[in-house]
């Protein structure tokens, strides 16, 4: 789609971040106008608020009365595109029809900037945060003791986040952990380790893709305990997802990466499609063995959300482990019910998996901006969610 800037912008704009403070508002009155191409739409869009999608190469000649007829005359309009020229435009041009109107800045491009962080109320000694990335679903975690920290899962694009966020807590990065080989976003283990000395982090079966990194690295294996400060991170490893999907435990919480979510559990076809099987039941296994018989107290703290999670009350995406066995059919089935129902109406990959998984090896070597172009849209980690959870 064209995303032609205009040079005499007289429309009002709006920040990403300023639109989903608007969104997020209890009675939020939000309404989208995204002018972007069909295909993109359905593939991802900014989720909870009233939206409208209607191509921009349809608006050229001036708003359709079938686009007119949707439009709201007594509420804001907020347009967007896919970089913030296109929605510029359009703005304007409703904008001289007599619609009160804004465009987002930067576009969805901008969406995928936003970064938030949120200190977990949990039974730890050490100080546990998690990063949400809503253009994509992608969590991540911050553990810091004393004046040591590790970021479990962090993205390549948010380095700086962490950083600064080290900085101002007075802790050094010691290590940064994967849970295993990503395929839906470009891993920051390396970047930090560049920037702040962190040491990376792999586990051993994800090490055994054949990984092919320019610094040094550590591998952990099933047992293995890593020290931040005086605090264990455990290291569980729950293969299904990946061959090496690795759960790290501190306290009551249980990072368990792309294995299980608080609305689904992990597909199992991003490593080898004609695998799939095979590897959901091993992910059964992994489940059944490693992590049902923990407490039912135990904090289920996953590496990614989907549009159907539900937020806690402080925005972040944990839930209890009881909780999630009380409302999840997949984590009570028989082992053949689970695989059948596992494989079967799974979603799309992620874009661009296979580019990511080998710049995650280390095989391709992205810079910056490809890195977060490979990485835009949504994260399609987990199975399908239909009658997933009651």
């Amino acid at each position: 789609m064209s995303d032609q800037p205009t040079t005499d912008a007289t429309v009002a704009s709006i920040t990403p971040e300023a639109l989903k403070d608007r969104i997020d508002e209890p009675d939020g009155d939000v309404f989208l106008l995204d002018v972007r191409s069909e295909s993109d739409f359905a593939e991802w869009r900014i989720e909870g608020a009233e939206t409208v999608n209607y191509p921009y190469f349809e608006l050229l000649d001036g708003i359709p009365e079938a686009l007119a007829e949707q439009l709201p005359e007594d509420r804001q309009i907020t347009v967007l595109c896919a970089k913030g020229g296109s929605s510029e435009m359009i703005a304007e041009n409703l904008q001289e029809a007599g619609y009160d109107v804004d465009h987002l800045e930067r576009g969805m491009k901008g969406w995928a900037r936003i970064y938030e962080y949120q200190e977990l109320d949990v039974d730890a000694d050490a100080t546990v945060a998690q990063y949400r990335r809503p253009s994509s679903g992608c969590l991540a975690y911050f553990v810091a003791d004393g004046d040591e920290a590790a970021v479990i899962d962090p993205l390549r694009a948010f380095t700086d986040e962490y950083v600064q966020d080290a900085r101002a807590l007075g802790v050094d990065l010691t290590y940064a952990l994967d849970t295993h080989i990503h395929a839906d976003h470009v891993s920051g283990i390396r970047a930090l380790a560049a920037e702040t000395g962190a040491t990376p982090v792999l586990p051993e079966a994800a090490d055994d893709r054949g990984v092919e990194y320019d610094r040094e690295y550590e591998t952990v294996g099933d047992g293995d305990t890593i020290t931040v400060g005086d605090t264990d991170i455990e290291v569980l490893h729950t293969p299904g997802h990946t061959t090496g999907m690795t759960a790290y435990k501190v306290g009551d919480v249980l990072f368990t990466g792309d294995g299980l979510f608080t609305e689904s559990v992990a597909r199992p076809d991003l490593e080898d499609p004609d695998a799939a099987k095979d590897a959901a039941r091993t992910l059964y296994e992994s489940l059944q063995e490693q992590v049902l018989p923990l407490p039912d107290d135990t904090v289920i703290a996953p590496a990614h959300f989907s549009e159907s999670a539900t937020a806690n009350d402080d925005g972040s995406y944990t839930a209890e482990l009881g909780d999630l066995v009380d409302r999840m059919d997949a984590l009570t089935m028989d082992e053949e019910p689970f695989v059948e129902f596992i494989v079967k109406g799974m979603p799309p990959r992620p874009a661009n998996y296979e580019e990511i998984i080998a710049a995650n090896l280390g095989r391709e070597a992205p810079d910056d901006e490809t890195a977060f172009e490979l990485e835009l849209g949504p994260n399609n980690c987990a199975a399908s969610e239909e009658a997933m959870t009651d």
